[in-house]
């Protein structure tokens, strides 16, 4: 990759790829960010404010993806690199906590927090690659774009409503999508993510952690209405439900993995080798169990009379955009399209119409059977119509 000797920060060739136990616990604070997004959904489930969760959960996501390659191409045993990665997560912390009210009084702290996190991340990566330009240039490509975006970011922070939303959205649209092209940076030119910049394994398995941590904040979300339910006989039904639902996203999430993780399956390094385009893909699995944990808790705290129209869209939404996300990850990997989950999507959508003659309780066991069936479908089909070779890195 180059000929510049490889500062001591760095991961070592050959160094092991699995993530350490400072990964996980990093990973933690995101149960505590998705519960605070989840929660804001509960709250309210219009339109606007699903726009405003949306620009919140990308920003959190996209500090989340960059620690993931910060410790992918660099020493994660090194204390230096230890110390940001908790670094950090406080600050993800503080974002977290601001996630209720960032679109109102606590804008200025969503905003400080987010942008301290990178500046203390890249103050530690571009003096710690200096004697190596070429790997120093990405982390000032990685700076240079958050200088562009820091503008939008704290003239929202002055402005309210419509006005802040927009500002937002652009900001956190130029951050993940600079990252797509590779940080084009005037004089540096921009990082080629087609090449081996990335561990496979290791980020493979982070991705898989992170499903797991937003699968724990929906039981998290379904233990807390069981214990306010006063074990009422209906919430309790609507509990189990939930639970179900949670059983069935592990299942089809990780059935599927294993299919393409098959010693009969292309490497994983060659398959997981484009770092954005899985972390994106991820990004819209959790979306939807987010959604799923707000619509969860909706239906627990009332499973039974008319559905809200927005009930309606949350309940059957949530599982549609899981199966999106997983179809999505499964053409990035394997170059085809997962016809299972397209045909779950279109069930999902082609019920809703009849959804509100039925009660929240029994729109979710609906949404249920289409995960169930899609399940079935996929446990059933051969492997040899599931798998296929990579298509080139994204």
């Amino acid at each position: 990759m180059t000929s510049s000797p490889l500062p001591r920060i760095l991961r070592r060739p050959g160094a092991p790829e699995f993530p350490t136990f400072l990964e996980l616990f990093f990973d933690l604070v995101f149960i505590f960010m998705f519960s605070r997004l989840s929660a804001g959904l509960v709250h309210d489930l219009s339109a606007r404010n699903a726009a405003q969760t949306a620009v919140l959960l990308l920003a959190a996501w996209w500090v989340w993806v960059l620690t993931a390659w910060l410790t992918d191409l660099f020493n994660p045993r090194l204390p230096l690199i230890q110390a940001t990665v908790l670094v950090v997560m406080f600050g993800t912390l503080l974002m977290a906590v601001a996630v209720p009210r960032a679109f109102g009084t606590h804008a200025w702290l969503f905003v400080a927090a987010y942008f301290a996190i990178h500046l203390a991340r890249d103050s530690v990566l571009i003096p710690g690659t200096r004697v190596n330009r070429p790997i120093q240039a990405r982390s000032i490509r990685v700076f240079f774009w958050f200088g562009v975006t820091v503008g939008p970011w704290v003239a929202g922070v002055f402005v309210d409503g419509t006005a802040r939303l927009v500002l937002w959205s652009i900001a956190v649209a130029v951050d993940l999508g600079s990252a797509r092209i590779g940080w084009p940076t005037p004089g540096l030119g921009r990082t080629e993510l087609a090449s081996q910049i990335f561990t496979g394994a290791h980020l493979s398995e982070r991705h898989r952690q992170i499903f797991i941590i937003s699968l724990g904040e929906l039981i998290l979300a379904i233990g807390m209405g069981l214990a306010a339910s006063g074990f009422e006989a209906g919430r309790v039904v609507a509990c189990t439900i939930a639970f179900a639902n949670a059983l069935l996203l592990f299942h089809i999430y990780f059935h599927r993995i294993r299919q393409l993780l098959a010693p009969t399956a292309v490497s994983t390094v060659e398959r997981f080798r484009s770092g954005t385009a899985t972390s994106y893909t991820h990004l819209v699995m959790v979306a939807g169990v987010v959604v799923i944990s707000a619509s969860d808790s909706l239906v627990i705290d009332r499973p039974f009379g008319e559905a809200p129209s927005g009930w309606i869209v949350a309940i059957l939404g949530g599982p549609a955009l899981f199966l999106f996300g997983g179809c999505l990850f499964d053409f990035v990997v394997t170059g085809r399209i997962l016809w299972s989950r397209v045909v779950g999507m279109v069930v999902l959508g082609a019920v809703g119409p009849a959804m509100p003659l039925l009660p929240p309780l029994a729109i979710m066991i609906v949404a249920n059977l289409v995960l169930l069936l899609t399940l079935i479908v996929e446990t059933a089909a051969p492997r040899s119509r599931l798998t296929s070779a990579p298509m080139p890195a994204r």
